[in-house]
């Protein structure tokens, strides 16, 4: 049986889908740097050179913006929870996932947004793409954490819902922020510090 023949997107639609990954590639840069509270729909049109009449074609509000980027944030760690070996220990991808997620936010990569506007939060609830996203990817580490914690490796006493909250903060941490203003270490140092303080605790072993 012969594969289907993939369709061949028209000039007009490349350049809407082009147009479309430099806005949520604007956009995600924009929040990383100033969060979503101060970024404005006037900077992103600008940053990418587009009147905002025509970023309104794409995304109706400022809202949908942030949840593009949140969109392409969950995709691609989606992906990096795919690469992970297979033969590797729960605790090994816990630690692999923490690890990739701080690193993203050094980069400048993760959007900053805040957890308490009602608006911005109803519209990722309603983003298909995104809940289905944030499920697959908590399902997932909710495995590992289990296991992790059956096999001694996790604290057993910890509600795996806390374990699984503590390393989504890792995306948001502002620790990682302060060490890097302090200019005294590296990005790859910072993880390291951090990683340690997350899965080794403060007490003196």
């Amino acid at each position: 049986m012969n594969a289907p023949t993939p369709v061949k997107l028209s000039f007009k639609a490349q350049m809407l889908q082009a147009r479309e990954a430099a806005i949520i590639q604007s956009v995600n840069r924009l929040l990383a740097e100033k969060g979503f509270d101060a970024m404005t729909v006037d900077e992103v049109a600008a940053d990418v050179g587009i009147a905002k009449a025509s970023l309104y074609k794409h995304f109706p509000s400022k809202e949908d913006l942030a949840c593009a980027a949140m969109v392409r944030v969950m995709r691609r760690a989606q992906d990096f929870l795919q690469s992970l070996p297979a033969d590797a220990s729960p605790l090994d991808n816990i630690r692999a996932v923490a690890r990739w997620t701080m690193q993203v936010q050094l980069a400048g990569e993760m959007p900053s947004l805040p957890s308490q506007n009602s608006s911005l939060r109803a519209t990722l609830m309603k983003s298909r793409d995104y809940m289905d996203g944030l499920i697959e990817i908590s399902d997932q580490l909710g495995g590992w954490i289990e296991a992790a914690q059956a096999q001694g490796s996790l604290n057993p006493g910890l509600p795996p819902l806390v374990v699984l909250y503590t390393l989504f903060a890792r995306a948001c941490d502002p620790v990682l922020e302060f060490l890097k203003m302090a200019g005294l270490h590296t990005d790859e140092q910072i993880v390291d510090l951090v990683m340690a303080t997350c899965f080794e605790g403060l007490r003196s072993r």
